[in-house]
């Protein structure tokens, strides 16, 4: 299946969202307390702009996204085409001005991913894939896109663990504890999280959360398996996307592909 017009309505909406979260930014006042639940007029503004361009793209198509906005209550919420959309994940770094935001899109075809678009707007970071096409990289916005793949690590004592920025950062968190990782880096933002695996920045992310959302991991799903990684639960199960509320509640996995089956059996020992 060709996603090419999916891919660009994505690419289109994640960069004009880009563009008024920077304008944003630069206004907003420094939140150094910042709690994890924190939403901002900027996550409306963002999902607002994203979503009324994927609707003149695709006005037929089904939309699901994290805030409550006109554009999201007046469209269907399921359908065989849907768009997943997280306006600003890791609103916490947004909050805090440390630069750790992105805006997700991703597309679903019938509950499958076929595109998915993750840009961070503070350092002008763009990666994206559509399915069968690869994972690709811009580090600049008006940089030549390059081709992603994940690192080729093999050995968990050797690997660079991400996760998110821990309340205690003198307790290892559990994974930690049990992966022992050579290097834990840490961001707020699962997009960016994922990323980093994708382009082989760290070769490991695990998501201990009880329950979070479709459209926390769906794109980012996409860009590690396209540049040749691995995403699944945290007992190996399949990721399904669309079930009641958008809820996901197995945890999450992300590597390299060559980690994954030992980090499994080291957390589940």
């Amino acid at each position: 299946m060709d996603y090419g017009r999916e891919l660009q309505a994505a690419l289109e909406a994640a960069r004009l969202a880009g563009e008024a979260l920077l304008e944003q930014y630069e206004r907003f006042q420094k939140i150094a307390d910042a709690p994890i639940d924190i939403s901002t007029e900027a996550d409306r503004i963002s999902q607002e702009i994203v979503l009324k361009c994927l609707r003149r793209h695709f006005p037929e198509d089904a939309l699901c996204a994290e805030e409550e906005t006109p554009t999201l209550a007046a469209a269907s919420r399921t359908g065989q085409r849907l768009w997943v959309v997280d306006p600003i994940d890791g609103t916490r770094g947004f909050a805090r001005k440390n630069g750790e935001f992105s805006v997700m899109v991703a597309f679903l075809d019938q509950g499958q991913i076929g595109v998915g678009v993750v840009l961070e707007p503070a350092h002008g970071r763009l990666t994206y894939a559509h399915q069968g096409g690869g994972c690709w990289r811009q580090d600049q916005p008006e940089s030549e896109a390059i081709p992603c793949r994940v690192s080729q690590v093999a050995d968990l004592a050797r690997a660079a663990l991400v996760q998110s920025r821990s309340k205690n950062p003198e307790t290892p968190s559990p994974p930690v504890q049990a992966i022992k990782p050579a290097r834990v880096l840490e961001t707020y933002s699962a997009g960016i999280k994922l990323v980093l695996v994708a382009r082989g920045e760290a070769d490991l992310y695990v998501n201990t959360y009880e329950a979070f959302h479709d459209w926390d991991i769906c794109a980012g799903q996409l860009l590690v398996e396209e540049a040749g990684g691995k995403v699944t639960g945290l007992k190996g199960e399949t990721i399904r996307y669309g079930l009641p509320g958008a809820w996901q509640r197995q945890g999450l996995l992300a590597s390299n592909g060559n980690l994954h089956e030992p980090a499994l059996l080291k957390m589940t020992r």
